[in-house]
């Protein structure tokens, strides 16, 4: 999962950091992206005789934060049975909400790679393809490269081979440019490691199944095959000596790429536009596992944990909005402390005290009624916003919705999206708690007692401040002051690409003696 959607009109930051236009998901979003708008130079003329919104308001707003609450025991509640679904995941497929996918990644990457690797990542209507040069322990990560190419969109829906032709194409250009830091040892094929963000199910470190095409993809002939023999095939036809060598998904290649540079790294979480969670489990703690051998006893669990539902506290809003998706009953947890949803959740409230409140005056915005209209880097540019008569707030609300707005509703518009940012940072913070307390039972001491990282990415956990701080809180209020200081939270920016192609090293066909 690594290329997000919010609405036709969302922006979002990749490669180069371009501003590039996305269109709408098709299906439950993956993870990554998110950044705030930009604002016009104008401000619109607000209307100041609208009633006082606070009288009329005051009980929905108090209903909300009430049924949104994540006091301790409701957070304690969430992790124990984040802990408890891993456990039942792992016992049996299909055993709990979360699947607990096996990644088949035995060999994490160590520090001594050396060579040129590739990476690329799809996940969306873009790729990306990325080369890094590793000098081993003393050298690190020499140099890296990245480039993104757009996916026209009637590759979208042809053929298999042409998509993976169009692919193995950019990857084939982009190998010719290698030059100065970057040079391959003659007589190796070049390695990759591809991050395919679309539901797979995995049957080795480097084949994957794909189970169905989703974000608007609809490309015959390549359901049911291994994606990995598809690109590896597509790569042939253009006379490219390069081979896939490990097949991830972006929480999985972001903890590998962080845990390169540090040790301590256990968990990876992602909180863009959707969310995922990953985390190194010993293999003798997985009792679905039959046959697989680990040569180092552990591997990384996919958890997939947008499919947790235990115990979330959960408003009228968070329903109907859930009833009017195309995955109803799925994804609640993705659903309430995600990216793609928040906004349209704070949308649905103040429509709601709108018609019902006069938020904004007699009349009813009648543009407010249209889905996903609000959107959640809209939601967090209102928080950020601290001048006197909230002029942000005011602008975003006439641009987006063409409500006219006064300082008294400009303020319970940004306590209504304190309330919804609040409970999605603190009930994040919750899972992650619930896969360190899992971790911490199995291994008895080794967790807590000491110094444990938890990789985070994801342009939702990256810009926004607030939810970070909501997230931390309730880390800290779950673990206690003095157990909260041995778990670190770290943002790993764009750790994914690195990642993937870390795992190509580690997992090579010639070793590390490169």
């Amino acid at each position: 999962m690594c290329s997000l959607y919010l609405h036709p009109t969302t922006f979002t930051l990749l490669g180069s950091y371009r501003l590039l236009p996305m269109s709408v998901a098709a299906t439950s979003p993956a993870v990554g992206s998110f950044c705030l708008p930009r604002f016009p130079r104008h401000t619109p003329r607000f209307r100041m005789a609208v009633r006082s919104s606070a009288i009329s308001v005051g009980p929905l707003l108090t209903k909300l934060k009430h049924d949104c609450a994540t006091p301790l025991p409701v957070l304690r509640h969430v992790a124990d049975a984040m802990a408890a679904d891993m456990r039942s995941g792992l016992e049996i497929d299909g055993g709990s909400d979360l699947k607990m996918i096996l990644s088949y990644i035995d060999s994490l990457p160590t520090g001594n790679e050396k060579g040129l690797f590739y990476a690329l990542d799809l996940g969306g209507t873009n790729f990306r393809v990325l080369r890094v040069h590793l000098g081993g322990k003393e050298d690190g990560v020499i140099a890296t490269e990245f480039e993104q190419v757009s996916i026209p969109q009637d590759l979208m829906f042809g053929t298999s081979e042409e998509l993976f032709d169009f692919i193995a194409s950019g990857l084939g250009k982009f190998a010719e440019r290698e030059g100065g830091k970057f040079s391959m040892q003659s007589g190796r094929k070049r390695e990759i490691g591809f991050t395919f963000s679309f539901p797979v199910r995995q049957t080795s470190i480097a084949s994957g199944i794909l189970i169905k095409w989703t974000k608007g993809f609809a490309v015959s002939g390549t359901a049911g095959r291994d994606v990995v023999a598809c690109l590896n095939e597509a790569m042939e036809r253009q006379g490219l000596e390069m081979q896939v060598s490990a097949l991830v998904n972006d929480a999985v290649g972001t903890l590998a790429g962080a845990r390169y540079w540090d040790d301590d790294v256990m968990v990876a979480v992602i909180l863009g536009t959707g969310t995922n969670a990953c985390y190194i489990e010993r293999m003798d703690a997985i009792p679905k596992l039959q046959s697989h051998v680990s040569s180092s006893g552990r591997t990384i669990i996919n958890t997939e944990w947008g499919a947790f539902s235990k115990g979330l506290p959960l408003t009228v809003f968070d329903r109907d909005m859930d009833a009017a998706t195309i995955n109803p009953g799925e994804q609640i947890f993705e659903k309430t402390i995600s990216g793609m949803y928040l906004g349209e959740i704070v949308r649905r409230v103040l429509l709601k005290m709108a018609e019902e409140g006069a938020l904004f005056g007699d009349s009813s915005p009648e543009k407010l009624s249209t889905p996903f209209l609000l959107r959640t880097p809209d939601v967090c540019a209102m928080q950020q916003d601290d001048s006197d008569d909230l002029k942000v707030v005011g602008s975003i609300l006439h641009d987006s919705a063409s409500v006219e707005s006064n300082v008294s509703a400009r303020k319970i518009v940004v306590e209504v999206c304190d309330t919804i940012v609040k409970r999605g940072g603190r009930l994040a913070g919750a899972g992650i708690v619930g896969i360190l307390q899992k971790m911490e039972e199995d291994s008895k001491g080794l967790v807590f007692g000491k110094r444990t990282v938890v990789a985070m990415d994801g342009g939702l956990y990256e810009h926004y401040p607030q939810y970070r701080r909501y997230l931390q809180d309730a880390v800290t209020e779950l673990l206690g002051s003095e157990l909260s200081k041995n778990v670190v939270i770290e943002h790993s920016k764009d750790g994914s690409g690195i990642g993937a192609a870390l795992l190509a090293a580690a997992n090579s066909m010639y070793g590390h003696d490169l």
